[in-house]
């Protein structure tokens, strides 16, 4: 696992934006994720790709998450954060920007038909992730299994209030979700998990330096072959071997 320890939020973002372009040059699959974290991201990569320095043509997009029983017209409906954030500011094909169904009638049938379609596309070449202050990533609550597909969940009731923010309160913050699973997510080619601020440190310090476990589904890129994760000084604060990430990055080969 690669850890990069960047001054500041718009490092990181364009740290993530730098690795993010060399796939999207090369018409790859992306998974994308949702929240407030990557949206810088995206703004550099929007910003890339008027600039005439990336394309998208030829890609495909998956997201993680969407929410159960959200109208996609519904302004936080990811299906509306994806195409408003990202999508439709990019030369991508609409027809390959793929979002689970959260409205779906038989939503298991649903979840089965997104993974069939990940497999269709050859699978994801670079994962986009978030973390939540409890460890979750896409909507993988603590307890997740680590083995999971995609599926329907329930939100945590952190999640729940993290989230009011989007929507204007708790209340209004639907409780049921439809995500990629763990399992979905370790088949990915590469994970690239991006963080900032002093609320995620505890978060980062469990994904990176504590153990593998349920109780932080983020661990579970302990485990795969290809992880980076991108963090600011702030969201780094409670590593314990922060110096050695750093001196790790100090003597990359070239």
């Amino acid at each position: 696992m690669e850890i990069i320890i960047c001054d500041s939020p718009n490092d990181v973002a364009v740290k993530a934006a730098d690795i993010l372009q060399g796939y999207a040059n090369r018409g790859a699959t992306l998974g994308v994720a949702t929240g407030s974290t990557p949206l810088a991201t995206y703004e550099e990569l929007i910003r890339r790709h008027t600039a005439g320095e990336l394309s998208f043509a030829g890609c495909k997009m998956f997201a993680l998450d969407e929410y159960v029983g959200l109208p996609i017209e519904h302004e936080q409906s990811y299906y509306s954060v994806i195409h408003n954030e990202l999508s439709n500011h990019v030369d991508i094909d609409p027809q390959d920007v793929h979002i689970p169904n959260g409205l779906a009638e038989d939503l298991a049938a649903g979840c089965a038909d997104y993974e069939q379609a990940i497999v269709d596309a050859g699978g994801i070449d670079v994962q986009l992730l978030g973390i939540g202050a409890n460890g979750h990533v896409g909507f993988n609550e603590p307890s997740s299994s680590l083995s999971s597909l995609t599926r329907m969940k329930t939100l945590h009731p952190q999640t729940v209030a993290d989230n009011a923010r989007f929507f204007g309160s708790a209340e209004d913050v639907p409780v049921h979700v439809v995500t990629q699973g763990l399992g979905t997510i370790q088949r990915a080619g590469q994970l690239l998990l991006l963080a900032t601020g002093e609320q995620k440190a505890h978060a980062i310090s469990q994904l990176v330096e504590g153990p593998l476990s349920a109780a932080c589904p983020a661990s579970i890129l302990q485990i795969h072959p290809h992880a980076t994760v991108i963090v600011d000084e702030a969201a780094a604060s409670k590593l314990n071997n922060v110096d050695y990430y750093k001196f790790i990055q100090q003597h990359k080969p070239a």
